[in-house]
């Protein structure tokens, strides 16, 4: 993949690159990976009676048992101490995040899983040239970092890891594909900040 350009056209400003067909496919692999992950996250949220009687969709109100899911779904509030040193109740905020899930978590993966189509529709399924307008641009940002996050979890990246890998390492591969989506969203993201 060639460096994210900024470009003015008669349509207005474009980001764009050359993505080879392979790397094409991967990405495209690990969104729609993520997607699925999002799809049944909503799919297996329990029926709420309220929720059947009003036509309001309702999120889950526990946190996600999976890693991934909890890493691209966190905590809407966290019980940290106040600016004043006096530590929050924990029950509270459980309480506060359960009632901020079941309002708002169908919100944020509608939201994800949006950013992460508008990746999947303007990626060159066998590579090519690709020339996003600012509002596709931060799309395949945010569906990038959402990647990212995924895969990073998996991976157990947690900051202090080497930037390269023993390649007998059996986590070497993934890292490598792992700096190489930091690098892609990090050039699109200087182009957009030009």
């Amino acid at each position: 993949m060639r460096p994210w350009t900024r470009k003015q056209s008669l349509g207005g400003v474009k980001f764009r690159t050359t993505i080879e067909p392979h790397e094409a496919r991967v990405l495209a692999g690990l969104v729609g990976s993520v997607v699925t992950m999002l799809d049944d996250r909503e799919n297996d949220t329990p029926q709420d009676e309220l929720a059947a009687l009003t036509g309001i969709r309702s999120g889950h109100s526990a946190p996600p048992d999976d890693p991934i899911l909890a890493r691209l779904l966190p905590d809407f509030h966290r019980a940290d101490a106040d600016p004043e040193g006096a530590a929050q109740d924990p029950e509270a905020a459980e309480v506060l995040n359960a009632g901020l899930r079941t309002l708002y978590e169908n919100e944020v993966l509608d939201a994800k899983r949006r950013s992460a189509r508008e990746l999947l529709a303007t990626l060159p399924g066998e590579g090519g040239k690709v020339a996003l307008t600012p509002e596709q641009a931060d799309a395949w940002i945010s569906a990038l970092t959402d990647v990212r996050l995924a895969l990073g979890t998996a991976l157990g990246v947690d900051g202090t890891d080497p930037d390269t890998l023993d390649p007998d390492d059996p986590r070497a591969g993934d890292m490598d594909v792992y700096h190489w989506l930091t690098w892609v969203q990090d050039s699109l993201l200087q182009a957009v900040l030009r």
